[in-house]
């Protein structure tokens, strides 16, 4: 056992941050009622934190390996645990989502290390079960987020889904100053500052823009100006990057159809399995009046099909097309997700469960592969920026992703209530999307019957753009991607402790 003990102080950590991507799915409908906060600001708690992923996991990836991974690993632990003090004593909507993008900068400090820390510590056979391993733990603490959202929340309330982190981080912190040896830093990277904050200011703007889009109009004044705004943030980046010595993403490497690919791969995949699990968890439990519990168990299947297939998914990892385990669970994840498009305004909570094990099952199938192809076309000195790449588009995935649906969603709902002559539908398309069905429905059964068919048609049309997506990044990546050599070299100091 003692050599899986660095594995063990890695996968906390990493459960840790990525269960807190999804944790608060099920505790949106309880902030939003506790706070006040419309559907806007509870996209913002989600999309805070996992824009502070995107946004930092290049720069946290070059600290890394400039001043070591383990270093930076500890600090990132730290901070996270700080931030979620912080956001379980939140007063407002606007501290939370505050604490939640510090929260997310250590994160990203943590996720920009945990698949180096492993591809310099293992090698060989070991190296593809740790990797296994890993993965399977990534797809576990994304997916079981609702369920221990859903006890935490009815049992001590929403804050609680954030406290429960400090007893983690401290064990995890003392686990890995006790058995992880710090990796030799890799040479005295440069800090790309100019495009961290470019790259920073596109993608925030970006999500704000969609955001707003769903809650004003894609003619209002917020919307047009943010927009803007990432259309010329993202033009700077790709002038900054080509312009530096020392970019914190090297375009050139788009040039290689495989990466290119894998990066499509990351994000897409994160979009359309995870991204319409807060719309669903708010019609769970305003619209079908589940509790927390209850509506984090409708997730479990996806769950445990993504742990059960990621243990055994380490074969994939050594050389051989990635091409065959990415598509095919691309391929799983849209299936799963059209099916679930089978929701009508009469339907209970299982009619997802089907849909739920099939994208659970592709979810499971293409992680850990996707991280560890990503890791073997670039140099091992190279590895923490490898691991950032392929985390930061993933993060962002879900980050636009959710941004996108929700604006679908709200677009779809007002159409059916404008089309039943509802009176204020952007006002009563934004309540319902905010999880505030019962002040909608009122006592009268013909409006209950309208906010059942209205989410119906919003979920309808958000998995099938979901599906749809992942099934077109299916094919991406079967034209795109080619076998790569997964290579073995491990820094001498390492390779007696694998």
């Amino acid at each position: 056992m003692r050599p899986w003990w660095p594995l063990v102080a890695v996968c906390l950590g990493t459960f840790m941050l990525l269960v807190d991507v999804t944790i608060v799915n099920v505790a949106l409908p309880p902030i939003g009622a506790s706070l006040g906060t419309s559907f806007g600001g509870l996209q913002w708690v989600i999309d805070g934190y996992a824009l502070a992923l995107a946004a930092l996991l290049m720069v946290t990836g070059t600290l890394a390996d400039r001043f070591g991974r383990r270093r930076l690993y500890l600090a990132g632990l730290g901070l996270f645990a700080v931030a979620s003090l912080a956001c379980g004593l939140a007063p407002s909507v606007g501290t939370l989502v505050a604490a939640r993008i510090v929260q997310g900068v250590g994160g990203a400090a943590m996720f920009a290390t945990t698949a180096a820390l492993i591809a310099i510590t293992y090698h060989g056979r070991r190296r593809g079960t740790a990797f296994g391993v890993w993965g399977a733990v990534n797809g576990l603490a994304a997916a079981c987020g609702p369920l221990l959202g859903g006890l935490l929340t009815e049992a001590w309330g929403w804050r609680s889904i954030f406290l429960v982190n400090l007893p983690v981080a401290v064990v995890a912190v003392a686990l890995t100053l006790a058995v992880v040896t710090e990796s030799a830093p890799g040479g005295r990277h440069r800090i790309d500052v100019p495009g961290a904050a470019t790259f920073t200011v596109a993608s925030a703007a970006l999500v704000y823009g969609l955001v707003a889009a769903g809650e004003d109009g894609w003619g209002a004044t917020a919307t047009v100006v943010a927009l803007a705004l990432a259309a010329a943030a993202l033009v700077a980046f790709v002038v900054v990057e080509h312009r530096s010595a020392a970019p914190m993403l090297d375009l050139a490497l788009f040039a290689n159809p495989s990466f290119t690919a894998l990066m499509i791969a990351a994000a897409v995949l994160q979009a359309a399995a995870f991204a319409h699990l807060a719309l669903v968890s708010i019609w769970l439990q305003s619209v079908l009046d589940l509790s927390p519990i209850q509506a984090g168990l409708v997730a479990l299947p996806l769950s445990v099909a993504s742990f059960v297939v990621s243990l055994s998914a380490g074969r994939f990892l050594h050389g051989g097309s990635p091409a065959r385990p990415i598509a095919g669970g691309l391929v799983l994840i849209g299936a799963g997700v059209l099916l679930m498009t089978l929701v009508a305004p009469t339907s209970g909570p299982w009619v997802l469960v089907t849909g739920l094990v099939v994208a659970g099952l592709g979810v499971g199938l293409a992680t850990p592969v996707l991280v560890s192809a990503t890791l073997a076309v670039l140099p091992p000195a190279r590895a923490g920026v490898g691991s950032a790449a392929v985390n930061t588009f993933r993060q962002l995935g879900l980050a636009v992703g959710l941004a996108v649906l929700g604006t679908i969603f709200a677009g779809r709902v007002a159409t059916v209530l404008s089309g039943a002559g509802t009176s204020e539908v952007t006002t009563t398309a934004n309540a319902l999307a905010g999880g505030r069905a019962a002040q909608v429905v009122g006592s009268g059964d013909a409006t209950t019957a309208l906010v059942h068919q209205a989410f119906a048609a919003g979920l309808d049309r958000v998995f099938t753009v979901a599906g749809v997506g992942a099934l077109v990044a299916a094919v991406v990546v079967a034209v795109w991607a080619r076998p790569v050599r997964a290579a073995e070299p491990a820094p001498v100091g390492e390779r007696a402790r694998a």
